[in-house]
Parts: structure tokens; sequence; C-alpha cells
């Protein structure tokens, strides 16, 4: 069976979103090794060993604590579901650090516990996909658990289409790429993750098209614009697959090359989810938004409007929009 089952199965265990957190913290081990995915498969002699703190006597109740002090920027909402832009810094659902800060605690506050999908987790209301801390842009959540489950659904046969963009070093040649490998948790730093052809590893596809490119300074290699298509959503996916093909994220401090005078004054990463398209669950109908660049975002890549070598024909379509012109 499942990892992230059996060990719910277990007397005295958390529940199974809890315990599937467990393995993501490396505090999982089958036969002595570290547990590789909260979806691998335990067979009958297995050792399984599971590092789980002692029940908080004073956390028995399972709703979130509301937080009407952290803004919610709506791009859409109805009975069902919401679209929304998350800014940069916010954490999506509770962890260590972050209790009543996060998206999952502003959105109990907005819609009330009792309306929104539990199927991730009572710590996860709503959440249908996560964003990372430092990333910002269009996300997903549901009101009750059919559309929280319709809505995962349409991730797994990749039919919501979820778009991002990137500002990445140096010269991407190709207009256009596939990048399809595994991903799993980094084995020297359990905080990444990595590309990795083990068994246990997921399957990770992200296709990618060039808008723009910009000559190299003095002191870079260049940078280059990229819009990402995601058709799987593994932790950190972009960031990943940017740091295996040698072309980094700007400003990404976990997976970038931690020059910091080459981050044309980011502190955070450049990656931001600008457009969002699915087939309402309910109504059926197509529900497309778009999303401008943060500020920060904006004025690094208006920074280098001296060093453009052009736009291609993507980028002439998708850039205005991006910086919100005449066009958006």
């Amino acid at each position: 069976m499942r990892l992230d089952a059996f060990l719910a199965s277990g007397a005295d265990m958390p529940s199974r979103s809890a315990c599937a957190k467990l393995v993501e913290a490396g505090q999982v081990t089958i036969n002595e090794t570290p547990a590789s995915s909260k979806s691998e498969r335990v067979l009958l002699g297995d050792r399984v060993r599971a590092l789980v703190d002692e029940p908080d006597p004073a956390a028995s109740d399972p709703t979130l604590a509301p937080n009407p002090y952290i803004p919610l920027d709506i791009r859409y909402e109805d009975e069902h579901l919401i679209v929304l832009s998350k800014q940069a810094g916010l954490v999506c659902h509770p962890s260590p650090g972050h209790v009543d800060d996060t998206l999952a605690n502003a959105l109990v506050a907005h819609c009330g516990p009792e309306h929104l999908g539990r199927l991730q987790g009572d710590d996860r209301p709503g959440i249908v996909h996560r964003l990372d801390m430092d990333t910002s842009g269009l996300m997903l959540a549901a009101k009750d658990d059919a559309t929280q489950k319709a809505l995962q659904d349409l991730i797994r046969l990749r039919t919501l289409d979820r778009r991002y963009v990137t500002l990445v070093w140096g010269y991407v040649a190709a207009d256009s790429g596939t990048i399809d490998t595994g991903i799993a948790r980094s084995t020297r730093d359990r905080i990444r993750m990595a590309v990795s052809d083990d068994p246990g590893a997921r399957e990770a596809i992200t296709t990618f098209r060039v808008l723009e490119r910009f000559e190299a300074g003095r002191r870079d290699e260049g940078y280059t614009l990229l819009e990402c298509h995601l058709y799987t959503g593994r932790t950190h996916q972009i960031r990943v697959h940017m740091r295996h093909i040698n072309h980094q994220c700007i400003g990404d401090a976990l997976y970038g090359r931690g020059d910091l005078a080459q981050n044309l004054g980011l502190t955070r990463q450049f990656l931001h989810s600008w457009r969002v398209s699915f087939a309402h669950p309910v109504s059926g109908e197509t529900i497309e938004l778009f999303d401008t660049l943060p500020d920060d975002l904006a004025a690094a890549l208006e920074s280098l409007d001296g060093r453009s070598m052009g736009r291609t024909q993507a980028g002439e379509d998708i850039v205005p929009r991006l910086l919100g012109g005449p066009e958006a």
C-alpha cells in the first residue's frame, strides 16, 4: 500500500496529510533508507520508521484560526471556487514557523471554515495546488470537496492550463523545449528537490518557450525571459528544471548561483504564475485569467530594456500583458 496511507493507519499516528509531510521532511525511513515519496509502495516485511512529535493537547481543534488581516487579491469568485493572485512572501498553508499567517488562514477568514474543501487535510482548507512562498501569481482554491476533487482531477489529466514566467541566467538558444525528468528529494540536502532517476522519483514535465533575450553585460552572461507550462505539479518543479538545464531562475536563493550582484535587485526568485485556464467543474464554462507582474519583477525586467536582443513572436504578445500595457 502507499506509504502515507500505511503510516496513517498506525495507532497514535496523525492524519494522512500530516504523514505525507513527515515524508517530505525526511522523517520517515524504509529499511533504514530515507523514503523518497509519500506514494512509495510499502511491501510485506519492510521496516518503516517515522519520527513523530508528541501530540499537543492544545492543538486538538482541527479548525485553523481565521486571519482577516491578510489581504486576498481575488480575481474570480463564485459559490464553488476562487482564483486569486498570491503575493510573494505568503506561505500557502501552516508549516513550522507559520501557524496563523498563511493563505489557508486568510481563506478561512474569507469563506468560513465550513465553506472550504478539506480533501488536502484540515490544515490545508481550500488549497487545490501550491505556490512556493516567494512565487507570486494566480492560484485556485475550492469551496467544497467535490470542486476540490474536480480541480485536482483537471491537474492530473493535464487540462488545467497553468503558465508561469521566469527570468533565467544566460542565453537560451532554443525558442522552445521540453524538460521531462524524475524529481525526488535531494539525498544531500533534505530542503531541496533534485532531478533523479531513482525508481521513487515522480515524473515532472515542463515545457518552455522564449519570450525575450537580453545580451551579456560586463559582469553577467545575459538573461532570457521564458514562459513555462506545467504538465505536472512537483515541489519546486520549474526551479529544479531550470537548474537542471543550467539556466537558474534569477534571484533563487535555493537553486540559483548565489551571486546577489547579478540578481537585478531581487530578493526572491523571478517566478510568477501569470495565466490559468480551465473548464469550470460545475458550469463547464472556460475560465481564463491573466496576471501582470508585481512591481519588483516588473522593475527587474524593465532594468534590462537597453539590452534586449528582441522578442520572439510569443514575446510580442505576452510581454506587454505582463507589464500592464494597452494590450493587457
